[in-house]
């Protein structure tokens, strides 16, 4: 039971750092990193500002990407916002296939398709997480609370990806006595990161 208790620590772990800028010690590089707010910063040794066509777009309410004043985020609003965001992450058969929401963007966007919900289940109808749609991505939330608030990432997978060694993909090693108690531990190890291989094709949207 503590086995299974600590595997699910260790998801939920997990879940959070995927959402990370990776500064926490023994942390994964997720998405506040590879698809910043600013779309700028450092990833995988190459500096975006030195190169600029290792940025990300960034849609954000408060200075639109098509221009114009700040925008107040709402179901009015949520879809036009998408729309700019998208446009400019399609580049013939390249766009986005998956977004993820926080629950208050989440929220706005269902809201916006009242009358025009298509809901998907994950894995071709069994069972997993179901999800709305906006053109051909997937669009969910993610109730771990790892995603900030007022954030929503647009996400091309051909291009963004978790990856691990083979050896330690929570691999559950053999029982280890304690030296000093009359205990055991098991280690369970991962090693891996959050890689992406153009960032110019990922975006987010934000306040």
């Amino acid at each position: 039971k503590k086995l299974k208790n600590a595997v699910k620590s260790a998801a939920n772990g997990m879940s959070t750092d995927m959402y990370s800028d990776g500064t926490l010690a023994n942390q994964i590089g997720g998405l506040q990193a590879l698809v910043a707010d600013a779309g700028t910063g450092t990833v995988g040794g190459i500096n975006s500002t030195t190169y600029p066509f290792w940025q990300n777009l960034v849609q954000s309410a408060a200075a639109p990407l098509q221009g114009g004043s700040a925008i107040t985020m709402s179901a009015a609003t949520i879809e036009a916002q998408m729309l700019q965001l998208w446009i400019k992450l399609t580049r013939g058969a390249d766009m986005p296939d998956l977004i993820v929401m926080s629950d208050d963007y989440y929220a706005m966007y269902e809201t916006s398709q009242t009358s025009l919900k298509r809901y998907t289940s994950e894995e071709n109808g069994k069972g997993g997480m179901m999800s709305l749609k906006y053109k051909n991505a997937d669009v969910f939330f993610d109730s771990s609370g790892g995603i900030p608030t007022a954030h929503a990432y647009f996400l091309n997978t051909d291009y963004i990806e978790m990856v691990a060694h083979q050896d330690a993909n929570w691999t559950i090693m053999d029982e280890m006595s304690s030296i000093n108690q009359d205990a055991v531990v098991t280690p369970i190890l991962f090693q891996g990161n959050m890689v992406v291989s153009n960032r110019s094709l990922q975006g987010v949207m934000k306040a």
